[in-house]
């Protein structure tokens, strides 16, 4: 009897966190947290809106992100306390305690991804609003790629393997810059499978797909689980260093490039029109790098060669 009334007591004291943490509502994108202040200069390099929005726009996703990754840093801590205590209800048989324990987490649960969803729209609609800005002011740094001869580079992979652009003359290359820690990156291998789907499309047809991992903070093993779990038909370089991706000018993940047969950039920018698989209301949904490599196999021109990127922005040294 003494240590039910313990998991009850205890049942209690959790129920208060989390009413308290169920009560919070996520912030607008404008709005600030409050107690906590905000660092101008980071949230001008830092975001993953794109870069031809206005400051204030950065700085409001970067605080959406902010306010994402202690959403979720709160919800885990919650949930491993309500799965101790509806542990300790189980054992010592107090099944009305541990029936009221699992109705929590289960309301945690369906709360924490309505508010998660509803900061993720947000942040979706920060970044179609500069992509259609990109679109209609152009962006120097695409320009400057799209149409010239691809950097040459020699990186290892993580499973062990050196690759050399050069080695690939008389082949369409495909750069995926990646990080298997954004949700625009996981959506596109967890969800959708995209770039492991259209690499495989493509594999008979003298396609050759990279993937490029530019996070200066990634591990071997990270990357090898990653290969391994989603079962890649393409290596994952190893760019820790940063130098090829700036030579490039990833700036996200994902961000494309297609190279043709004879070592152009013909096409650099998003993978698709649908971020995280939504795409503009009224838009069908486009891949503009399916589309680029159909145009380039039928000895046609790539019809639209640049578009804004989007996702995270690629964790270089100093770019955390």
């Amino acid at each position: 009897m003494k240590r039910t009334v313990i998991s009850v007591s205890t049942l209690w004291i959790v129920l208060a966190l989390a009413s308290l943490a169920l009560g919070q509502p996520p912030a607008q994108a404008g709005g600030e947290r409050p107690g906590r202040r905000q660092n101008p200069a980071r949230s001008v390099t830092s975001d993953a809106a794109g870069p031809q929005q206005p400051v204030e726009q950065r700085q409001q996703y970067l605080r959406l992100q902010q306010q994402i990754e202690e959403l979720k840093a709160v919800h885990k801590d919650l949930i491993a306390q309500l799965q101790a205590v509806h542990k300790l209800a189980v054992k010592e048989n107090a099944t009305e305690t541990a029936g009221q324990i699992q109705t929590l987490i289960d309301k945690r649960q369906d709360t924490f991804q309505k508010t998660l969803r509803q900061l993720e729209d947000q942040q979706l609609r920060l970044q179609r609003a500069g992509r259609s800005q990109g679109q209609r002011t152009g962006n120097v740094g695409q320009q400057q790629s799209q149409g010239k001869r691809a950097p040459d580079f020699e990186l290892d992979s993580f499973d062990g393997r050196t690759v050399k652009l050069s080695n690939y003359k008389n082949r369409i290359v495909v750069l995926e810059w990646v990080n298997p820690e954004c949700p625009f990156s996981r959506y596109h291998y967890e969800t959708a499978h995209t770039m492991a789907d259209l690499a495989k499309k493509y594999k008979d047809q003298e396609v050759v797909w990279f993937a490029v991992n530019s996070t200066s903070h990634t591990t071997l093993e990270a990357n090898r689980d990653f290969a391994q779990k989603h079962k890649l038909p393409y290596p994952v370089l190893d760019d820790r260093s940063g130098l090829v991706g700036k030579q490039y000018g990833a700036r996200n993940t994902p961000h494309m490039f297609v190279i043709d047969k004879t070592g152009v950039i013909v096409y650099e920018g998003a993978i698709d029109n649908a971020p995280l698989g939504k795409s503009e209301p009224g838009a069908g949904s486009v891949n503009y790098v399916d589309k680029a490599l159909s145009e380039l196999l039928a000895n046609q021109k790539v019809t639209t060669p640049v578009t804004p990127p989007y996702g995270c922005t690629v964790k270089y040294a100093g770019q955390q």
